[in-house]
């Protein structure tokens, strides 16, 4: 079992990152959405890639899931804690979120 919360939400999320914390963001949109808004620092694996990727996924530090609005890293983010990455984190609102409430010059869509 994981000491890891299901999920975070973006201010948490900026604090922990300006903390220096070692995490992984792990973005599972698809390529069309990523050249819309990004960060620049994440793992970028579509959902539907994950379980032949899953293998790239580290298991050694949180790893924060993100999507669009929070869907498909919820999802992403329970099938990881199935398959051995205990430490998946789902992001509250997704890069939406992100993008409105942390980054306003991040394009949305």
């Amino acid at each position: 079992m994981t000491d890891q919360p299901v999920s975070v939400t973006v201010a948490e999320l900026d604090r922990r990152r300006r903390a220096g914390e070692a995490l992984v963001i792990l973005d599972v949109r698809e390529s069309w959405e990523l050249e819309i808004a990004r960060f620049p620092d994440a793992l970028t694996i579509p959902l539907m890639s994950l379980p032949a990727r899953v293998g790239e996924v580290p298991t050694d530090r949180p790893v924060v899931v993100v999507c669009h609005h929070g869907m498909r890293s919820y999802q992403a983010m329970s099938w990881l804690r199935q398959n051995g990455v205990a430490n998946a984190i789902n992001l509250d609102g997704g890069i939406d979120a992100w993008a409105r409430e942390i980054e306003p010059t991040m394009g949305v869509y």
